[in-house]
């Protein structure tokens, strides 16, 4: 037996089966964009008005988020609605500052006669969904409305969105997510533009096209008694929001989703802090669908139903399919190549077209969103490349994040670092504060991942170049590039976010930062 042709014949079907499924997911945009622009028009309706308005909730999870605390609280207290019909709880599991600095805050509201209380957790049971869980245990309202620490909510948002609960079927009422510091960096602006893409085009033909669609754990409002209906917030994944709104669902529940109206926040500043919060996306979306799917699945909702639902929650096994396909790119090009019984440039150019295409999808879909927010589609594709190649940068975390929920490893929810976006030491604070990359119990281990996929861009440049100058690889070099650029930059920033935490770590504690 020719083990060496065995190998290779199993390299190819490796790498055409994860081309294959990156080309399905991919083609899948095509299939959003083409669902938005059937059912934009279909915009939800106020089935009638309150005659009298409810009383609502607002719960205020937080945990150790002493830069934007004070600003949530003082917010949520500025929210346009009666205060004889609106209470405030701020769900707090801090262990630094924040506690104190939130306290205050809640008695100067308290003076000022808002219904508002701290409840403070010793433990972080169960973590975010623990604590709407325990809040939700006094909570007095019939609609709770959630925002996390780092938003910014609009005065008029809950008499905006309100009468949309006049529909005894509907559930909850979304808002679409901005950004506060949208501008402040590349990498801060290509996290908009990826949301920008989930929020206007994913949830827009999801929601008015009779599918699923999903609630975003945070800026918008759900009816209690489906909360508890639905199952009540439960924490066996990292997607609590996911897990709940597909279970409501599932229950014959409604969802509205308002494209219209915004709610700001903070976007990840740093590397680490986007990667922890990718990996905690990915990890709590794979441990979401092995929980959710198989009831979605064997379920009467309709078909069209089911299957987005299948696409949905197995998104981001993309990553996994990503990396394998990259990892043997070259190698099965150089296979073909090599051996004359099955090498064909034909072959070569309709596999990079494939993949081109499947790519492309992700580009079209970004500039729409960009375009149906803004009116511009040009000044987005100028970031194109680089979307691409951050996507591609961080396919190595989140592949470990993948891993980990299929063999059921636990982790705790891991915070994404709020810095104060839009206050005046916000970017003081970004450059010195300790969140930025925590350090953990085994120091070294946090070098493995970013040391990794640096290696990952070595290999890629040298894929680069070995494309560059044979004109048999000379298409696949523009993709090479790019992802050694996209390996490179996270890998390095990763890098030297690790190397400020373990500086600042390192500082006497008598050291003070400035606030």
């Amino acid at each position: 037996m020719d083990w060496i042709a065995l190998g290779e014949q199993i390299l190819i079907v490796i790498y055409t089966f994860a081309l294959v499924m990156v080309s399905i997911y991919g083609l899948h945009r095509y299939v959003l964009m083409y669902l938005y622009y059937r059912h934009r028009h279909k915009k939800p309706y106020k089935a009638g008005r309150f005659e009298q308005l409810p009383p609502v909730t607002i719960q205020l999870p937080m945990y150790n988020e002493q830069f934007v605390a004070e600003r949530i609280i003082q917010k949520a207290c500025q929210i346009d609605y009666p205060r004889d019909k609106l209470q405030i709880q701020v769900l707090d599991d801090s262990t630094d500052g924040t506690t104190e600095i939130a306290a205050r805050a809640v008695e100067r509201a308290k003076s000022e006669g808002f219904d508002i209380e701290l409840i403070h957790r010793d433990n972080r049971l169960g973590y975010k969904a623990g604590a709407l869980a325990n809040g939700l245990k006094s909570a007095k309202g019939e609609f709770i409305a959630i925002f996390d620490a780092d938003f910014v909510p609009p005065s008029g948002i809950i008499k905006k969105c309100i009468d949309y609960f006049t529909d005894p079927k509907v559930c909850v009422v979304q808002t679409r997510w901005d950004h506060i510091n949208r501008s402040d960096s590349l990498l801060t602006q290509s996290q908009a533009i990826y949301l920008d893409g989930h929020f206007v085009i994913e949830h827009v033909a999801r929601n008015r096209s009779g599918r699923f669609m999903c609630f975003n754990g945070t800026a918008g409002i759900w009816r209690k008694s489906a909360i508890i209906d639905a199952g009540g917030w439960q924490h066996d994944t990292l997607t609590e929001d996911m897990d709940l709104s597909y279970r409501a669902q599932l229950k014959g529940w409604k969802f509205v989703f308002l494209p219209e109206i915004t709610t700001p926040a903070e976007l990840p500043p740093e590397m680490n802090a986007f990667k922890a919060q990718q990996f905690r996306w990915t990890k709590g979306g794979a441990q979401t669908a092995m929980k959710v799917l198989p009831r979605v699945l064997l379920s009467k909702v309709p078909l069209k139903a089911k299957v987005e639902a299948m696409f949905q929650l197995t998104c981001f096994s993309v990553h996994f399919y990503v990396l394998i396909l990259i990892s043997l790119l070259f190698p099965v090009m150089y296979i073909r190549a090599s051996n004359a019984a099955i090498y064909s440039p034909w072959r070569m150019a309709f596999d990079l077209v494939v993949f081109a295409l499947a790519t492309i999808s992700a580009n079209v879909f970004y500039i729409a969103s960009q375009y149906e927010l803004f009116r511009d589609w040009r000044s987005v594709l100028k970031y194109l490349p680089f979307l691409m190649g951050l996507g591609v940068g961080i396919c190595l975390s989140n592949t470990k994040a993948l891993l980990e929920a299929l063999f059921g490893k636990q982790s705790e929810f891991v915070r994404t670092p709020k810095f104060g976006a839009g206050t005046a030491n916000y970017h003081h604070l970004r450059k010195v504060s300790k969140e930025v990359a925590k350090p953990s119990k085994r120091k070294n281990k946090r070098y493995i991942l970013p040391a990794l996929e640096f290696i990952l861009g070595i290999y890629m440049t040298i894929c680069s170049v070995v494309c560059v100058l044979n004109p048999r690889y000379f298409l696949a070099a523009p993709f090479m590039i790019i992802f050694a650029i996209g390996f490179f930059y996270v890998s390095i920033l990763t890098l030297y976010g690790l190397s400020v935490a373990r500086r600042q770590s390192a500082k006497p504690a008598g050291v003070k930062q400035r606030s």
